[in-house]
């Protein structure tokens, strides 16, 4: 109940600082900003869900119904761009298509032209840019549910579908596609909550979305309950979305027997024609990772050789290491306590405090960054007070300046992965063991202690592992909520990147990358094993 409390805090401080309103702020916003942000944010969810759809789809049935050379490789290599945050592939290609890069001078050189002045390609910075962009980042969100559900549709239907003459094409389209539509549902809501918490590929791109209209109007104008009532406006704008995904398969009940159920067997194609489905699964992997990776290693083997490794980046690594490594620990605690409670105490209302403490992971970066700053806030400001008045000395921002605020945000944020993977482990041990344990005289600490600890510790890896890579990549929270005079990894390539020094920042981008592929690993490790 407290962590859940905890949980909950920020969005509760939140709604109280938003209802002390600002004088003027709405009709500024709605003169000037609100109209811009709301059009580019709405433009830019539907254009990232309908490429994240349509790659992620096609994808997951390409390397799930056809055998073609190089088709293993492939089903793994479609996760590599889960390792590029959309920061980073904002800034990547900013540098790869500027007018004088080396794409756009390739180009020329091959049609004849000396000069950007005689021919360019359309700015990247703009909407589509930020749209195309983000899409193929965040399509492996509905690549993975969605070829899980491909795999475990029963060849049965597909064969009964084919005695009655039906292309595979149509089996697509008419078969599988249906029953899979849970499973891209669920894919498109997570790609749209990543666009949502997105804010710095959508400012380098000069994309004016709600998410970089909070911070313009908390840093630029100093207005604190202005971005707390933009923040919950984007806030039901993600409540919207849940809600439209499930009521849009509200009557949607699918069964599947198990029993003679037959494995789906892929079409094997040889040939040329094999040859061309590999080119297209690799395309959005080219796109997505190898040309913003390759282009990081480039660049980051030309710093070195010039100028060396920067000391800066030695500080930059530890303080990310430390504080995504301290928030890993908190956040698995919690998550621990939460999922626990829920197995030892199993009903609606365990249920209940397990949803609300993981509602975090569908709120921005942003929105959780300010409900925690209005709490840390109000807390430092209260003891500083108190301080001065009975002791005549300040302790300044101990929540703030600690950092103890960013590990908050940070908890709260991604509460949902700890939590949810810890109990999916925790589901896989039978409760007849609980039942031996108490009959051998066992009580619930010593049941855990000896039991459940061990039998679920690949569980805690993997949430351990993924919390840690978010807390790495996480850039609005952690730009937002950071001590001054702290950089990390994430907020150093921000900065670089806004100050348009990129080769400046390549080594930071390329160790996030280099972390990010952790749990790419693991997911292409699980694929394989199932």
């Amino acid at each position: 109940m407290i962590i859940t409390g905890l949980m909950l805090l920020p969005v509760l401080a939140l709604i109280l600082q938003a209802y002390e309103g600002s004088e003027g702020l709405w009709s500024h916003l709605l003169a000037t900003t609100l109209p811009v942000a709301l059009r580019d944010t709405l433009i830019l969810l539907m254009g990232v869900g309908l490429i994240a759809a349509t790659l992620g789809t096609t994808t997951a049935w390409l390397v799930t119904a056809y055998q073609f050379p190089g088709r293993r490789v492939l089903e793994w290599a479609l996760l590599l761009p889960l390792a590029v945050p959309t920061y980073i592939i904002a800034y990547s290609y900013l540098d790869i298509l500027h007018p004088i890069g080396p794409v756009q001078g390739a180009i020329r050189t091959l049609l004849g032209y000396s000069s950007p002045r005689e021919f360019r390609l359309p700015d990247l910075r703009s909407l589509t840019g930020c749209i195309l962009l983000l899409g193929f980042v965040l399509y492996p969100y509905v690549y993975i549910p969605t070829r899980a559900m491909f795999l475990t549709q029963s060849a049965n239907l597909i064969e009964a579908a084919r005695t009655l003459g039906v292309s595979r094409r149509g089996i697509f389209w008419h078969v599988a596609l249906p029953m899979a539509r849970p499973a891209v549902a669920v894919g498109v809501s997570l790609a749209l909550m990543e666009t949502l918490n997105d804010i710095g590929a959508a400012e380098f791109l000069g994309v004016r979305s709600l998410t970089v209209s909070i911070y313009t109007t908390w840093i630029t104008r100093s207005d604190l309950p202005g971005a707390a009532q933009i923040a919950l406006a984007l806030l039901f704008i993600v409540v919207l979305l849940v809600s439209l995904e499930r009521w849009a398969r509200r009557k949607q009940r699918f069964t599947l027997s198990t029993q003679r159920s037959q494995s789906f067997e892929p079409s094997k194609i040889k040939g040329l024609k094999g040859w061309i489905l590999l080119l297209f699964g690799s395309a959005p992997v080219l796109f997505g990772f190898i040309a913003p990776a390759t282009y990081l290693v480039i660049e980051a083997w030309k710093r070195v050789r010039f100028a060396g490794i920067s000391p800066r980046l030695y500080d930059e690594a530890l303080n990310t290491i430390l504080l995504a490594g301290t928030a890993t620990i908190i956040t698995l605690l919690c998550g621990l306590v939460v999922a626990y409670a829920m197995r030892l105490r199993p009903g609606n209302a365990s249920q209940w405090f397990f949803r609300l403490s993981t509602m975090g992971y569908a709120a921005p970066g942003t929105v959780i960054a300010i409900g925690v700053l209005i709490i840390t806030g109000s807390f430092d400001r209260y003891i500083d007070q108190n301080m001065q008045f009975y002791f005549g000395a300040s302790t300044g921002l101990l929540l703030l300046g600690s950092g103890a605020a960013l590990l908050y945000a940070y908890a709260t944020r991604f509460m949902a992965i700890s939590a949810g993977g810890i109990e999916a482990g925790l589901n896989r041990i039978p409760p007849s063991f609980d039942h031996a344990a108490r009959t051998l005289g066992h009580d619930s600490t010593s049941t855990f202690r000896r039991l459940h600890l061990p039998l679920s510790k690949t569980a805690l890896s993997a949430a351990a592992l993924l919390v840690f890579v978010d807390c790495v990549k996480e850039l609005p929270a952690t730009l937002l909520l950071r001590p001054l005079n702290m950089e990390t990894f994430a907020t150093h390539l921000y900065g670089e990147a806004a100050r348009g020094t990129y080769e400046e920042a390549s080594l930071a981008a390329l160790a996030i990358v280099a972390i990010g592929i952790l749990p790419v690993i693991l997911l292409a490790k699980i694929g394989r094993k199932a």
